[in-house]
């Protein structure tokens, strides 16, 4: 497993948050890491990683920073509202999200800045976990799509599988033993050069959001040695919150029905 050093400069916060989430994370699981100097050493990205479980954004973290890169996440702002967290997290540089809400617009524009300043910004670009029964990269969200149109950096995709062994989807309690293995690959940088160059209408956010997640899926349907559906996952096509636990949607719909 080929890491590479860390030349950033840090501040407290991740100082504080790496000391505590790496030896916590090497020694709860084994790692595989697949070309992660894939990830570019310097200047402004967009690495899109699938989601299938609440610890993504550790095991993430740890897989950015061992290939030298200090990961600016675009995270849920209810994570901000802790004092303590919340203080963590914006010392660290990490974006907050006011998900499906005007004042998403936000955190859109201080990604697009910190692309420009040279900076690594990961985004879920599914928006939240996964809700394909068989946790397969479901129907993408725009936002990594417009952030790498207005900057033109490149988007760099990571396929991951093992966290959700860790931590299911939706549940609290951690599987820790036996230990869990979790794989990360990186691809090569999704093409949007042809799509940059012109005018960033719906359809052509369209179109660089659907390049980004077959990207995704590919690297995913590699690391399971499975195909993956003829169809994304469409959260609205089945009836469900766009956020949330989906589990609980099902047991409110059942007690209505019961009525």
């Amino acid at each position: 497993m080929r890491v590479r050093k860390l030349r950033e400069k840090r501040g407290w916060a991740v100082v504080v948050a790496a000391s505590i989430i790496k030896p916590t994370l090497i020694a709860a699981t084994s790692r595989t890491w697949i070309d992660g100097e894939k990830i570019p050493a310097t200047g402004g990205c967009v690495v899109v990683i699938n989601h299938t479980s609440h610890v993504d954004p550790l095991l993430s973290a740890l897989f950015v920073y061992d290939h030298g890169r200090i990961p600016r996440f675009l995270a849920k702002s209810g994570l901000f509202r802790n004092r303590v967290v919340g203080g963590l997290l914006s010392a660290a540089g990490q974006i907050p999200v006011e998900r499906l809400t005007r004042n998403a617009i936000g955190a859109y524009g201080a990604a697009v800045e910190a692309v420009r300043a040279g900076e690594c910004v990961v985004v879920y670009p599914e928006g939240t976990l996964t809700r394909d029964p068989a946790l397969w990269p479901m129907r993408g969200k725009s936002g990594a799509a417009r952030i790498a149109l207005a900057t033109g950096c490149p988007v760099v995709p990571v396929g991951q599988w093992g966290a959700q062994d860790i931590l299911p989807p939706y549940t609290v309690k951690p599987h820790l033993l036996p230990r869990k293995h979790v794989t990360m690959v990186v691809g090569d940088p999704v093409d949007l050069a042809d799509l940059t160059a012109r005018p960033h209408t719906a359809e052509v956010i369209s179109e660089a959001t659907e390049r980004i997640m077959a990207a995704l899926t590919d690297l995913v349907a590699d690391l399971r040695g499975e195909d993956p559906p003829a169809e994304r996952f469409d959260v609205r096509r089945h009836g469900l919150r766009e956020t949330g636990n989906p589990h609980e949607d099902a047991r409110r719909a059942r007690r209505r029905h019961s009525r």
